[in-house]
């Protein structure tokens, strides 16, 4: 299949005559999903507590120049402690020596291996800058958007293989989604430190700016089509939709493609992060066969 460009772009706004777009309403078991009223700051914002917390994230944090306020590290935990502590003071970070208690009372009861660092979460970028990324690279857009992933270790994790898969970056809404807080930063590995996120207060309208700079929507969904069947080498914005409930309805109707997974079990469904975990390689696979 192949592209042409969307309007400002050099061409028409369509995929060449006879490929299966999509561009009609969709009948989702979602449709009566409305947006969540009443949320405060607190609850928009999650845990931004500010805390990357175990030794990969916060090595990943330092290595790719993260704002870092202070370190905390019980230099008896051993190990690579030393060398968080090397890095920090190199970047003129301050290094703060504490007791595991004082350490397992920051983190609630997370795993933090000896050190925690402060000021390092929640940095987040805008539609734009994304789209920045694969101007820079010389590449065409690949940019995951998360609709609605409240489950920050399916948000880690997915941030994770989109880093390790080459994205742009990712895209979350401020409501009802997780946010770029400890739990995310390590279930990433490190990689949430590395991988440009923007938050927008609405994913619909995120999804027009992509499509006014010739990025075509990829919807998942049970309805679309065999995902090996559908060209994703072009400009592509993959959306992952929610744990529960799958892509929002107005979403879902800014799609250009649904594209699908088979289930040939007694299981109808797959974990978020699995499922946008292989729907990305196949981008991946898709584009290095191009070459």
């Amino acid at each position: 299949m192949s592209y042409n460009n969307r309007p400002g772009q050099g061409g028409g706004r369509y995929p060449e005559k006879g490929n299966s777009v999509r561009r009609s309403r969709y009948n989702s078991r979602n449709n009566d999903r409305t947006e969540p009223k009443g949320f405060s700051d607190e609850e928009e914002s999650g845990e931004d507590s500010g805390l990357i917390i175990g030794r990969n994230p916060v090595i990943e944090a330092l290595k790719s120049g993260r704002q870092i306020d202070t370190v905390y590290v019980n230099s008896e935990a051993g190990g690579s402690i030393g060398l968080i502590c090397r890095m920090a003071k190199d970047k003129g970070i301050v290094v703060k020596q504490v007791s595991d208690a004082k350490l397992d009372g920051m983190s609630g009861g997370a795993s933090h291996q000896g050190v925690i660092a402060s000021g390092g979460c929640a940095e987040y970028v805008t539609v734009e800058d994304l789209l920045a990324v694969s101007k820079e690279k010389g590449t065409v857009p690949f940019i995951i958007i998360c609709d609605e992933i409240e489950d920050p270790h399916n948000l880690g994790a997915i941030i994770r293989t989109a880093e390790a898969a080459g994205a742009d970056g990712i895209i979350i809404p401020k409501r009802r989604s997780a946010s770029l807080n400890q739990t995310v930063y390590k279930t990433s590995a490190g990689a949430a430190s590395w991988l440009p996120v923007a938050r927008v207060s609405n994913i619909p309208a995120a999804i027009d700016t992509l499509k006014e700079n010739g990025v075509w929507i990829y919807g998942t969904d049970a309805k679309g089509e065999d995902y090996t069947k559908t060209d994703m080498t072009g400009a592509t914005a993959l959306v992952i939709g929610s744990e529960g409930f799958g892509m929002g309805r107005l979403v879902e109707e800014k799609c250009d493609f649904l594209v699908r997974l088979p289930m040939n079990g007694k299981i109808t469904s797959l974990n978020a992060s699995v499922a946008a975990g292989i729907f990305m390689y196949e981008a991946v696979r898709q584009r290095a066969v191009k070459k």
